[in-house]
């Protein structure tokens, strides 16, 4: 049995999400995290994952650990127990910590071949829902966008609590991904941004307002096939990203690269201290903007076309 699930980027609205207002994300096709169950060569269960150097028993590691908790959860949700013996390959192209969805992206695909191994099929509402509590578990209070877009697969609008909206653009548009290779973990910027908001309510609230208004501009703007606007909305959202203190020198540099190599805006991407940026480009120079990146320190980078 074998499932997969795509990475992902958000375009606008990281961290304000988390307090009500609207994100938009989009997968990345280009990567992504793949499973394949089959049963197993003994009585155990037995779980492989190469890139993270893991080879183990599912009864060797902690119940905490992060691939152990969403088989334990799903047996337990479906009542099996004891659960037949089976193992289980993940595989994934998808940098960690890196705010590509990468943890959403594994625990979507397991949930999907395990479920699908064991005959109890799941909706895409239900992997949804079980993946967002996996995803509480790991970083404290994500805003469920990470577990949205990759279950679904579209591009989302994402207010937290609301249904999910897709949408398309009237145009498609280009995308240059940079990584940092500075890890960002999620649930240590997220914390730092509570601190800033619980001893500040009145102002935090206004630029959680300001990128919310930049979200629903860039939606219109995306629908409506004029992305070439879109670079100064990102921008705007860098510029206030920077005031919630997520971004970092790193990131501000490769940012002011990339539209100095020609990229019509950039911004950080995800938790922010690390992780991604994102550059958008007209098509024909996307591969001038993705080298001068490359040069000036950027790890990897993704060139990916949203429609």
């Amino acid at each position: 049995m074998k499932a997969s699930a795509p990475g992902k980027i958000i375009l606008f609205g990281e961290h304000a999400v988390v307090y009500g207002r609207p994100a938009l994300a989009v997968p990345v096709i280009q990567v992504h995290a793949d499973v394949e169950i089959a049963p197993s060569h003994d009585d155990r269960i037995w779980i492989d994952a190469p890139g993270i150097s893991l080879l183990s028993t599912l009864d060797a590691l902690p119940a905490e650990h992060p691939i152990a908790s969403i088989i334990h959860n799903l047996l337990s949700s479906f009542g099996i127990s004891p659960p037949p013996p089976f193992e289980i390959r993940i595989t994934s192209s998808i940098p960690v910590a890196s705010g590509l969805g990468s943890g959403a992206a594994v625990t979507v695909a397991i949930l999907r071949a395990l479920s699908a191994y064991l005959d109890r099929p799941l909706s895409n509402e239900q992997v949804n829902q079980f993946a967002y509590e996996i995803e509480k578990l790991h970083h404290g209070t994500p805003s469920g966008i990470d577990n949205t877009v990759v279950t679904y697969a579209q591009p989302v609008y994402f207010v937290r609590g609301q249904p999910v909206e897709t949408f398309r653009a009237g145009t498609p548009f280009t995308l240059v991904i940079a990584d940092t290779g500075i890890p960002a973990p999620t649930r240590e910027s997220v914390g730092d941004v509570r601190k800033l908001w619980e001893a500040d309510k009145d102002r935090y609230e206004k630029v959680f307002d300001e990128i919310g208004g930049i979200v629903e501009e860039a939606r219109e703007t995306i629908e409506k096939g004029k992305t070439k606007e879109l670079g100064r909305l990102m921008d705007a959202n860098h510029v206030l990203l920077q005031r919630l203190t997520v971004s970092s020198t790193e990131l501000d540099r490769l940012t002011e690269i990339a539209r100095k190599s020609g990229a019509d805006g950039a911004k950080l991407s995800g938790g922010g201290r690390g992780g991604n940026l994102i550059a958008l480009v007209e098509t024909d120079k996307a591969a001038q903007v993705s080298e001068s990146l490359l040069a000036a320190g950027a790890k990897r980078t993704i060139i990916t076309e949203i429609k």
